[in-house]
């Protein structure tokens, strides 16, 4: 994988070598008119522009009355940052060059193309931006490609048709923008190289994810592209980039949470808008993508349906979240480990297939500190410092989804306690169909299955009765992983796999009184449910029922 040395060059010089001089932006009136706003920043001068951004468009509560005006609202933020990403104090912090030259060749054709595929989304991606803001600088082509596998680990249906959803609502918006969306059919390794070398493409610029997948695809394909064509990757789904917040694996939320908060002020900005692309010739030459063959050419397991309540993309994820802010944030505080509540956001699928941005919801949540200040506190620590930890944990943990990657203490304890008797012991097929004696952990299990989430304190306890539940600690995280993954249309992603790691290994947790089977880990059980929410209500509502083991 790539070295540390590679996180950032100081002497990052992509696009800034031109003999003639600058006309920059889509505007060439504007450059000549406002040359200073072009001129090279200091980190200092942009880190105070970007944070006076972010404090004052926070200073009161919105005014919007519907969601028309929600979505209005966030356009208005948009342009009232900067007219586009050129007169946007942009942070060089959240890029990292992959390749060894970093010289965009001036006469390609192509220009730039942004490779997407964690952050699917037009507006508030730092990599579009970026990517924009590098054509902008050359006056060259921009160009969006999604590279569709027909086959990925555990994924459905269910998860195919809500990440296409979205991808078809940004080729949508990528043409109103005039800017040509490419599918491209299989592997990136063997369909970006050939993209770049028949579109005569300049520059690549690519999302960052934490997985050891996503990263393989980005190593392979930065070496398959030509060795004059940068790579060039944008940490768009964090608030704060993994590579500035933490150069290690932190321990727990504790040792995280002040490296990630006092850099809020840098990187919790507003977002400038993508525009229009005024260089090449856009989409006109550029023909539909064809979703039926995408839909058929794919080889996933067709048989988990698709859920109602959650529709995909950009404009659904701002429902969500507009609904959220508006109805559910004042209660969010003290009801969010409540199942009979509605609390939470909801927002997990979205965030996962990165239809939405994390530091948008911040940003829009954070307008209501003033009226909902406890509330609006704790959904941005689990919003930021714990999405942004189990990030962390992925990265710099290659053994994040194997008791291989607990800490010493768990996985001895776990190890002592390997030969504790199991009563009952459940096969997978059991698990699966909801078959247990626990009527509750029944119900939590069948709204996984019908709706594609489970509640979050629920996830926790499902997890650790399966661990009870099974003959090992290693089939347990195998089990809980693999229906996690099946079912839940947040599936493979780092908050999953930490989720599974935390409850069933003691992950950012510490050793707790030593018990059967559990060891030192955290131990949960139906009583203490009953403390802490209605479980009869929940029984209710999903129908999970007794099932004795024959």
């Amino acid at each position: 994988m790539f070295t540390n040395a590679l996180y950032w060059r100081e002497s990052f010089k992509i696009a800034m070598k031109r003999t003639k001089a600058q006309k920059v932006g889509p505007s060439k009136k504007a450059a000549k008119s406002d040359e200073g706003s072009f001129k090279p920043k200091s980190d200092q001068e942009s880190n105070d522009e970007e944070a006076s951004t972010s404090k004052s468009s926070l200073v009161s509560k919105p005014e919007y009355q519907n969601f028309e005006q929600f979505l209005t609202h966030l356009e208005h933020q948009r342009i009232c940052t900067a007219a586009n990403i050129q007169e946007f104090p942009f942070r060089k912090k959240r890029v990292r060059v992959l390749s060894k030259t970093d010289d965009v060749k001036e006469s390609s054709l192509g220009g730039v193309v942004y490779w997407m595929s964690r952050d699917g989304r037009v507006q508030d991606n730092w990599a579009l931006l970026f990517a924009q803001r590098l054509a902008f600088k050359l006056e060259l082509p921009l160009s969006v490609v999604f590279c569709l596998v027909p086959k990925f680990l555990n994924a459905t249906i269910r998860h195919y048709k809500f990440m296409m959803g979205g991808l078809q609502e940004v080729e949508q918006q990528c043409r109103a923008l005039d800017i040509p969306f490419h599918l491209l059919m299989g592997p990136a390794v063997e369909k970006l190289p050939e993209f770049v070398k028949s579109k005569d493409i300049g520059a690549v610029i690519c999302d960052f994810a934490p997985l050891r997948l996503p990263r393989q695809w980005v190593e392979n394909v930065s070496k398959a592209l030509p060795k004059s064509v940068p790579m060039v990757q944008v940490d768009a789904h964090n608030v704060v980039p993994l590579w500035v917040a933490s150069d290690k694996q932190e321990y727990a939320a504790r040792t995280i949470r002040n490296k990630i908060n006092s850099k809020l002020g840098e990187f919790l900005s507003e977002f400038p808008p993508v525009v229009r692309h005024p260089f090449g010739t856009g989409c006109k030459n550029v023909n539909a993508v064809d979703w039926l063959a995408a839909y058929a050419s794919l080889q996933c397991d067709m048989e988990v349906e698709e859920v109602q309540w959650a529709k995909p993309g950009y404009k659904a994820a701002c429902q969500q979240l507009y609904e959220f802010c508006s109805r559910r944030l004042r209660h969010f505080n003290d009801k969010r480990n409540d199942p009979t509540a509605d609390a939470l956001s909801g927002l997990s699928p979205w965030l996962h297939f990165g239809h939405i941005s994390a530091q948008r919801c911040a940003l829009e949540v954070q307008r209501f500190r003033g009226q909902y200040k406890a509330s609006a506190d704790s959904f941005c620590e689990e919003a930021i410092v714990r999405r942004e930890l189990a990030d962390n944990f992925c990265f710099y943990n290659d053994q994040y989804d194997s008791l291989k990657g607990l800490s010493s203490w768990a996985y001895q304890t776990l190890d002592a306690h390997r030969k504790d008797k199991r009563d009952p012991c459940y096969r997978l097929e059991e698990l699966e169909k909801s078959l247990t004696y626990d009527d509750l952990w029944n119900s939590a299990q069948l709204q996984l299955v019908r709706e594609g989430k489970m509640h979050g304190f629920l996830r926790m306890y499902w997890a650790k009765k399966i661990l009870e539940w099974t003959a090992t600690p290693e089939e347990a995280l195998e089990y809980a992983i693999l229906l996690n993954d099946k079912y839940s249309l947040d599936g493979r992603d780092p908050n999953g796999y930490v989720g599974c790691m935390w409850s069933i290994g003691g992950v950012h947790d510490m050793g707790w009184k030593e018990r059967a089977i559990f060891g030192k880990v955290r131990y949960m059980n139906y009583q203490g449910c009953k403390r802490k929410f209605d479980v009869n209500a929940f029984v209710m509502r999903y129908g999970g029922k007794v099932h004795k083991k024959k």
